[in-house]
């Protein structure tokens, strides 16, 4: 280990404190999306821009995405450079996290503290937005910070970026600075991004799956249970094509990818939908949400075809006139697609340094992978510009009583200072 990377480390332990402190602040902070009703992720910038303020970076930009259901109209990215030993000239190291949360969910099972009232215990920060993605965000800052306190340059630029909507599709984060500054961004940038991993911090994501999620619109005609035969239950004609498209397509794309965990791909079945509040009614209208997370051999639009050609033969099952009007109508409706990239080259520099740096730290070999979820690291690899994901964590993300673990946090910063100075 380098002079320069033990005294990083060391400073990094002394600011354990202030890490604890900083991340207690921003939980207190809610930032969800406009998607599920709330303001975005304005507030919770202005904190983390007014915690940074009298820090020593070199550059701090703040790209506004505008979406008038925010507060103030804007969703935003910050980006914040500390530069290398050879200035602007130095090779690019980017940490991105993202500042915004999911709800809270049901409060009632949050039963160690509210979500937004974060509380320190036995080692850990409790509290909605704690580890996915608080942990990462303050380790990230205070590796940095650790650099800046002792005035050591590391041999890479860093840039920091904390960035919006994450959790609902990055449309309005790094997707959007994507399209609107496409100069930010370089071939040979390296790319961290610390929103997945396991217990001991020892699997690098390098590739992701497809993410399709689709939702299916039932439509048939209401009638009083009592009498079936005067109308068509949208309910019975959703459960029988929910149930063969699900058997259609677990049998067609059964392949299975050992890089993946699990090596197959899924398709999951999760929201329902219908409007009938009684046990006698037989309802006219039925949703059902599928979230499917496909191999990258197989493609999404064959998916959408196969659910397509299954509702035109259920509908052809089904088929009645009522009134003049022939029913049922089963339309498929896309919610969020995401077509998986090229994987990160396992050999790529990124990997070869954060694999240097685990075994520094940890002393153990790290394995690479991918997986199922969906993080911004895919949009890098459209761009074939290579990104890893990696973090500590206990996989609380979305849990109540989510918390994250300050151990976790500070030797995570420690792995980003060495990916800057090696």
């Amino acid at each position: 280990m380098s002079e320069a990377l033990k005294k990083v480390t060391q400073e990094i332990e002394n600011l354990r404190d202030d890490m604890v402190k900083t991340l207690v602040e921003l939980i207190k902070i809610p930032a969800i999306s406009p998607n599920y009703g709330y303001e975005g992720e304005y507030d919770k910038a202005q904190k983390l821009l007014e915690i940074i303020k009298d820090w020593p970076f070199d550059k701090v930009e703040v790209y506004n995405a505008p979406d008038e259901r925010a507060k103030n109209g804007v969703r935003p990215n910050i980006l914040a450079y500390y530069y290398g030993e050879k200035g602007e000239d130095s090779p690019r190291l980017w940490i991105l996290t993202h500042i915004d949360v999911v709800p809270p969910g049901d409060l009632s099972k949050w039963t160690i503290t509210e979500p937004f009232k974060p509380l320190v215990r036995d080692g850990k920060v409790y509290g909605r937005g704690s580890e996915d993605n608080g942990q990462s965000l303050v380790a990230s800052l205070y590796a940095v910070r650790a650099m800046m306190n002792l005035g050591i340059r590391p041999k890479r630029t860093i840039i920091l970026a904390f960035v919006s909507d994450e959790e609902t599709g990055s449309k309005y984060g790094i997707e959007w600075l994507m399209k609107e500054h496409p100069e930010l961004f370089r071939k040979d940038d390296l790319v961290l991004v610390p929103d997945g991993g396991n217990e001991d911090g020892t699997f690098i994501e390098v590739a992701e799956k497809s993410i399709l999620w689709f939702r299916v619109k039932v439509r048939g005609k209401q009638v009083h249970a009592s009498m079936p035969d005067k109308g068509l239950n949208a309910h019975r004609v959703a459960l029988d094509y929910a149930y063969h498209l699900d058997k259609l397509l677990h049998e067609k794309y059964f392949e299975k990818d050992e890089l993946f965990d699990p090596p197959e791909s899924t398709f999951e079945p999760t929201m329902v939908n219908g409007p009938a509040d009684s046990p006698n009614i037989a309802p006219g209208e039925h949703e059902i949400v599928f979230d499917c997370r496909i191999l990258p051999k197989y493609s999404p639009d064959e998916i959408l075809s196969d659910a397509e050609k299954l509702a035109e033969e259920v509908k052809a099952k089904y088929r009645k006139e009522i009134d003049g009007e022939v029913l049922p109508e089963i339309k498929v409706e896309v919610i969020q697609r995401l077509d998986a990239p090229e994987p990160t080259d396992p050999n790529s520099e990124i990997v070869k340094l954060l694999q240097a740096a685990l075994k520094e730290f940890r002393g153990k070999e790290a394995k690479v992978g991918g997986i199922g979820g969906g993080t911004f690291a895919a949009y890098f690899r459209k761009l074939g510009i290579p990104a890893v994901v990696w973090a500590t964590l206990d996989e609380m993300a979305h849990q109540p009583n989510e918390y994250a673990k300050i151990d976790n946090m500070v030797e995570d910063a420690k792995v980003m200072a060495a990916l800057a100075l090696l």
